[in-house]
């Protein structure tokens, strides 16, 4: 079974420094693009993080910081890889509670526009978590009866849910083929910032989903506690939280002068 495209998808998964979306960095990513023609076109890069890698995380995917010593910097490669996903639709395996936030993050410290207002996104784990609950190499076993003999390779995990991701469309008859309609399923929460400080709430309005203001209104929380924006913006909160925040103070603020 195909999907059904009407522009195209870019499956990607992300090797980084750790798992903190706000700090960590990434040292290897690999996009595969399929058309809405069933065209597909790969590319792989190690990264310089410009930091140091911890020995248990080169433990997990081997890629050491001597590897990369060479390396462009993110910020070398973000227009190129801005340009490979700028007009598509995005997908992966816990992509929208990590790869995409973390790319977002890297994306805005290099100083390229980022978000998701024109595309939509596809969780193959969420689908999987849903329908089976297991891990990527799991996964991949179980839809298509082969071993991820590279885990934990960017390129590998890339291809590896792209196969899984066709192969649950196989097993599912109930699964939409439509990118959107794929989206919508394997969305957890609606949140207006990757990272789901900030989430709609059942008034369809932008709440806090934390602390002492936890499932307040933005608006209202601005409004009787102005300095609360200051405290996030100095905060250790991912830039695009703070982008989507002040993207919020700045509407509130244009809708007065109105």
């Amino acid at each position: 079974m195909k999907l059904q495209l009407t522009r195209p998808i870019c499956f990607f998964d992300l090797e980084t420094t750790g798992i903190n979306v706000a700090k960590d960095r990434i040292v290897e990513i690999s996009i595969l693009k399929v058309h809405p023609n069933g065209n597909r076109e790969s590319k792989t890069w190690l990264v310089n993080p410009e930091m140091e890698i911890p020995e248990a995380v080169v433990a997990v995917h081997g890629i050491s910081n001597e590897k990369v010593a060479n390396e462009p910097t993110f910020k070398q490669l973000s227009k190129e890889i801005h340009n490979m996903i700028k007009d598509s639709d995005l997908a992966g395996f816990n992509s929208d509670r990590f790869d995409i936030p973390l790319l977002a993050e890297e994306m805005l410290r290099a100083e390229v526009d980022f978000d998701m207002k024109n595309r939509v996104s596809v969780d193959v784990q969420t689908i999987f978590h849903k329908k089976e609950q297991r891990t990527l190499s799991a996964a991949y076993k179980f839809y298509c009866d082969k071993s991820l003999d590279d885990a934990h390779s960017a390129e590998a995990d890339t291809n590896a849910t792209y196969e899984v991701l066709l192969s649950q469309l196989e097993r599912y008859p109930d699964l939409e083929t439509d990118v959107k309609k794929l989206s919508k399923y394997t969305t957890r929460k609606r949140t207006v910032d990757f990272a789901g400080f900030i989430i709609w709430d059942e008034d369809d309005e932008p709440a806090f989903s934390f602390g002492k203001h936890k499932g307040k209104k933005v608006d209202v929380v601005l409004e009787e506690e102005p300095g609360y924006f200051g405290w996030i913006l100095n905060a250790d909160f991912p830039l695009y939280t703070k982008k989507v925040l002040t993207q919020l103070k700045l509407r509130k603020l244009n809708n007065k002068l109105v």
